[in-house]
């Protein structure tokens, strides 16, 4: 009976896991795809291989707060492990199909809560701190994103100048004795090296991922001590990128083209803020939402863009010519203007920064998710006799 319930625990685990792949992958590689960097299965590839090495590494401290410090780990029985897992997995599953990238962490932090408060075991001086962090990374993202938005990204735009040529990037020369790879047509060195720096970014916010989701499809198994540690991060690799080469097809897809059609360089600045201070959380243990810092990363570059036209003093009395919304990203005047100098033509609508539709829809699931999650683990483990 002990086998069943675990094979049905390590079952539940990899259900978890799975829709993590889903939507982690969507919001860590959907602006790198959505800018044509990388395919869809590249993504996926890459996904697996630098959540394995988030998880490995600085994901252990966050398995050990889920696992052990939210509640007490002889909460985590068999049977308490394969609910509170359900709960999450069926939550996540319900964003994926509507290709929004849930918040693993809030939901996974609210269904351990359920447990915690229906057996009076929560730990409300961690839950505190938990829900600090959640307050502060979207702010955090916010105001990074607007300040570069605002002060930096022109200078960067034309320092930089990220680009991509419309055809390979490489080609392979076959006249000779062996292959020798070559530049495609119109691809230049700067175009190389800019392919290369989004990949890299991408590649850290996916060890990013790595470093906070796992724990989410794992912590129980841990904290109840049904499998080891070790052991439990390659079960969580595994069903993630099972779940990245499926169906976060769809979430790259509405983050990579729904939310925004980014360029290289704002794909670039999202990516590293966001990883940024997501590792930087769970680094200190907190399972945080790697997409709420994304997303608010995203609406922030846009809107310190849009209020460049704008002085600062003008902005606080409100005494605004142009209109201040988040709708254009990249300008390209000949000179590039200092802050309220800028002509508010040039600040044209290149590209849809946001729709907010779109991120209305994300940040409903945001709350509503976690608040079911913990609603309906509440009520399980208070009502049901499981533990």
């Amino acid at each position: 009976m002990i086998s069943l319930l675990l094979a049905i625990a390590v079952g539940a685990a990899g259900f978890v896991g799975f829709n993590i792949g889903g939507s982690s992958t969507g919001v860590a590689w959907g602006p790198a795809v959505g800018a044509k960097v990388v395919s869809k299965t590249g993504a996926a590839a890459l996904m697996t291989f630098f959540v394995f090495l988030g998880g490995w590494t600085v994901g252990r401290n966050v398995i050990d707060t889920l696992g052990g410090q939210l509640v007490p780990q002889a909460a985590f029985t068999i049977e308490a492990s394969i609910v509170v897992l359900g709960f999450i997995g069926l939550g996540m599953l319900f964003a994926n199909l509507y290709g929004v990238p849930v918040s693993t962490s809030m939901t996974a932090v609210g269904a351990i809560s359920g447990l915690g408060l229906a057996t009076r075991q929560l730990n409300w001086a961690v839950i505190g701190s938990i829900v600090v962090w959640w307050l502060i990374a979207p702010v955090l993202g916010f105001w990074i994103g607007a300040f570069i938005g605002r002060y930096l990204y022109p200078q960067l735009d034309r320092t930089v100048a990220l680009q991509q040529s419309s055809g390979p990037l490489v080609t392979i020369d076959r006249s000779g004795t062996l292959p020798v790879p070559q530049l495609g047509p119109g691809t230049t060195h700067k175009m190389i090296a800019s392919t290369v720096a989004v990949l890299l970014i991408a590649s850290y916010m996916a060890f990013s991922a790595g470093a906070s989701n796992v724990a989410n499809a794992v912590a129980p198994l841990v904290g109840g001590g049904l499998v080891g540690m070790d052991q439990a991060i390659v079960l969580g690799t595994v069903a993630i990128g099972l779940g990245a080469f499926t169906i976060a097809r769809r979430t790259m897809e509405s983050v990579g083209n729904d939310l925004t059609d980014l360029p290289l360089l704002a794909a670039l600045i999202v990516m590293v803020v966001g990883a940024s201070i997501t590792t930087a959380a769970s680094w200190l243990g907190i399972p945080i939402s790697l997409a709420l810092s994304t997303v608010m990363t995203i609406v922030g570059l846009g809107w310190g863009r849009a209020t460049r036209p704008t002085s600062g003093a003008d902005l606080v009395k409100g005494d605004v010519e142009a209109p201040v919304s988040v709708d254009s990203l990249t300008a390209e005047p000949d000179e590039v203007s200092g802050v309220g100098e800028e002509d508010p033509e040039n600040v044209k609508n290149v590209t849809q920064l946001f729709d907010p539709s779109t991120v209305a829809r994300f940040v409903a699931f945001w709350i509503i998710g976690p608040s079911v999650a913990t609603g309906l683990s509440y009520l399980t483990f208070r009502f049901l006799p499981i533990v």
